[in-house]
């Protein structure tokens, strides 16, 4: 009875999640509490870090917010920090909480037009590089004024849609809906059809990836574009001009040397990318519009024409902040759902399935967060390059920001650099444009080279953990590798800009 039992409890542990990553989850809670005992608290932190990284990248194998969560919990319970350091880290990015919950949610019921316009888009544009150009671009413009993770929410809907469109025809069962929401390996898809879906999915993954990267190169530009901007731009006393002027130098030799990228990318079809969009699949989505267009009715075209108002309405709410982003994406909700007539609660509830329990990973990767900030993981480097001579220290901070970008959420290093200066400055250690020089260096270095890892970019985070992400097999190696040459492109050029121009 008790071996039974036993078993039942290993089996349940982590669910459907290989045998032998069970047994590593469990070996990390077994390491630490001796490797804090042995190393100290500041080496269990970069051991931490490890360990959490290695839950991200296996996150089609289990979600990482279980073994993630165990881990943040233990240290916790370790010492290594404390609860109110972990509600700290929360309440300070409470703003990304709720933008997590209800703009990705208000997205949703957005879906319908989305699909509509961005399917006209997909079979209008035939040639794919310019295809990848256009959402590289509309990408990297949105993020500038509105936030990379509601952008990113969008490229999510989309590719959701074309998914469940082609895979509703290759399964020849199911609705749209199951096709969306169905993780597993095939299931139900004619063998005639196999090819052409493996194909379709690497199509989608390498637009997908382009439009993640747009944000990044849209977000850097703007005082808006990621929290970090506006953080640093609190603390220099910027506005948006000068802002966005400060910053040009960098980011505009960036933002061109990436799509050019983009461009070498789709012709060279490297890294994954350059898949075009097979007939088949074209044939199906030409089809799937043709039936829309011929089945829609007057109450079908009202809802379009509500989404489209409330769209216009978003971007120019995003546009001049007329309120915090996750307050405008409840607004957005109540309207779609007031005048499309979605009034039950469980037609409601789908929305948020797809942001929750990414809101929750996010509140364990703060706790993660407290422990660096607890433990002083970052200071050693840190004082290393404030050390360091003043023609090389811009350059200098770039790279140190980019790596700890790599590894850690980019807002937080954003924060500790930016104090850490403002610090420096008032103390009387560096001149008011050795700060300005430092603080470009700063934003740029957490922005651009951070897109290496789902680590350092939310959006990049929120992809991989999507519903979207095992349906096109988007696993955080391949995407490491698909983000690689535009990580030595952007990282390049933007050290190179830093050390010319700054």
């Amino acid at each position: 009875m008790t071996d039974t039992l036993g078993n039942a409890f290993w089996r349940n542990f982590l669910g459907s999640s290989p045998i032998w990553y069970k047994q590593t989850i469990i070996a990390f809670l077994l390491i630490n509490p001796v490797a804090l005992w042995l190393l100290g608290p500041f080496a269990t932190g970069w051991l931490l870090i490890v360990e959490f990284i290695f839950t991200l990248a296996l996150a089609l194998r289990c979600y990482p917010l279980q073994p993630g969560g165990l881990l943040a919990i233990e240290a916790v319970a370790l010492g290594m920090t404390s609860p109110e350091m972990v509600f700290h880290e929360a309440a300070a990015n409470f703003e990304v909480i709720l933008l997590l919950m209800f703009m990705v949610a208000g997205i949703y019921f957005m879906k319908d037009l989305l699909l509509f316009v961005f399917t006209r888009i997909l079979l209008r544009v035939r040639s794919k590089k310019m295809l990848s150009l256009l959402f590289s671009l509309v990408a990297a413009v949105l993020s500038a004024f509105l936030d990379a993770l509601t952008v990113t929410a969008v490229l999510i809907s989309v590719g959701v849609g074309f998914y469940a469109v082609y895979h509703k025809v290759a399964s020849g069962k199911g609705s749209q809906d199951e096709g969306a929401h169905d993780h597993s390996v095939d299931d139900g898809v004619v063998d005639s059809h196999h090819e052409d879906l493996e194909t379709f999915r690497a199509f989608l993954r390498s637009l997908l990836m382009h439009g993640a990267v747009g944000t990044a190169l849209g977000g850097v530009c703007t005082l808006v574009g990621e929290p970090q901007n506006l953080l640093i731009a609190t603390v220099a006393g910027w506005d948006f001009v000068y802002f966005f002027l400060h910053m040009a130098p960098v980011t505009m030799p960036v933002l061109a040397c990436g799509l050019i990228t983009c461009l070498v990318l789709e012709s060279t079809g490297k890294f994954g990318y350059g898949v075009e969009l097979p007939d088949s699949v074209r044939a199906v989505l030409e089809d799937f519009q043709s039936r829309e267009e011929a089945q829609r009715s007057v109450r079908q075209n009202a809802r379009l024409l509500v989404q489209a108002l409330v769209a216009l309405l978003l971007v120019l709410a995003l546009g001049f902040h007329w309120a915090a982003v996750g307050l405008i994406g409840l607004t957005v909700i109540v309207l779609l759902t007031a005048f499309n007539g979605i009034i039950e609660e469980h037609q409601i509830g789908h929305a948020f399935e797809e942001a929750l329990p990414f809101t929750a990973l996010l509140v364990v990767f703060f706790a993660v967060v407290a422990v660096i900030h607890e433990q002083h993981l970052f200071t050693p480097v840190i004082d290393r390059v404030l050390a360091m001579d003043a023609e090389i220290r811009p350059a200098m901070f770039f790279l140190a920001n980019g790596i700890l970008s790599m590894i850690s959420d980019n807002v937080f290093v954003a924060t500790v650099y930016i104090t850490e200066v403002q610090n420096a400055l008032e103390a009387g250690t560096i001149s008011r444009q050795e700060f300005d020089q430092l603080a470009i260096a700063i934003n740029t270095g957490t922005n651009l080279p951070s897109v290496a890892t789902p680590n350092g970019q939310a959006a990049f985070l929120f992809l991989l953990t999507s519903a979207l992400a095992p349906l096109i097999r988007l696993s955080y190696g391949r995407m490491v590798w698909m983000a690689l040459p535009y990580t030595l492109v952007l990282g390049g050029v933007g050290v190179t800009a830093v050390s010319l121009f700054v």
